[in-house]
């Protein structure tokens, strides 16, 4: 008999972790640890050593998901991560695969779905959903023109901070940059994204998924 599949799951919403857990579990996989922040996801991940991780990206908390998951494959780069997420955004999808993750699959779902990316995952293959397979391919097609993939990193992080409402000076002493060095890269943001006003940039900020609605 094959051993079944260890997983790990971190959803910051028990119904909805205990649910899939239920569903998991009926398909002959051993659920061996439940986070509910991404700090307890990265632990439970060095401490558990799981076959597979189902991350959910939303957490309410500064750190997402997708940190998460930077931070478990800076400590083992082989690791299988499927990412759980009502939030399904073009830019969003992307940006889990360009991590290295296997599978989207949407709280939506089919359980069965969940089970097939974690079986998938744990064999270090990819799963797509056919609608995110679809979405991945249309997008493809038509081009990105996220703030992910137009800006770097430095000027992404102002972006967000922009979105949330900061001004130039509040930005600058968080980043501890000077006002003169933030004013001139939210500038070029604006004029890369082509867009000026505030209440846009937090609009496009939310469609990508980089901000909470």
């Amino acid at each position: 008999m094959p051993k079944p599949i260890r997983v790990l799951l971190a959803d910051d919403h028990p119904i909805v972790m205990t649910g899939f857990a239920m569903s998991l579990a009926a398909e002959g996989m051993d659920v061996v640890g439940q986070a509910k922040t991404p700090q307890e996801a990265v632990e439970q991940y060095v401490a558990l050593q799981p076959d597979v991780v189902v991350l959910d990206i939303r957490f309410g908390a500064e750190m997402t998901g997708l940190d998460a998951a930077k931070h478990i494959l800076e400590k083992q780069p082989h690791a299988q991560i499927v990412f759980l997420s009502q939030f399904d955004q073009d830019a969003l999808i992307k940006e889990t695969y360009r991590l290295g993750a296997k599978a989207f699959v949407t709280k939506d779902c089919d359980p069965a779905d969940l089970a097939v990316a974690v079986q998938r995952a744990s064999q270090g293959e990819l799963y797509f959903m056919p609608q995110i397979a679809e979405r991945l391919a249309n997008l493809s097609v038509r081009g990105d023109a996220s703030p992910q993939t137009l800006l770097d990193e430095r000027s992404l992080e102002i972006f967000k901070l922009m979105a949330e409402g900061l001004t130039n000076v509040e930005i600058a002493e968080k980043l501890d940059l000077s006002q003169k060095t933030i004013s001139n890269i939210s500038q070029a943001v604006k004029e890369k994204l082509g867009i000026h006003r505030p209440a846009l940039i937090t609009k496009l900020a939310m469609k990508h998924g980089l901000i909470e609605p």
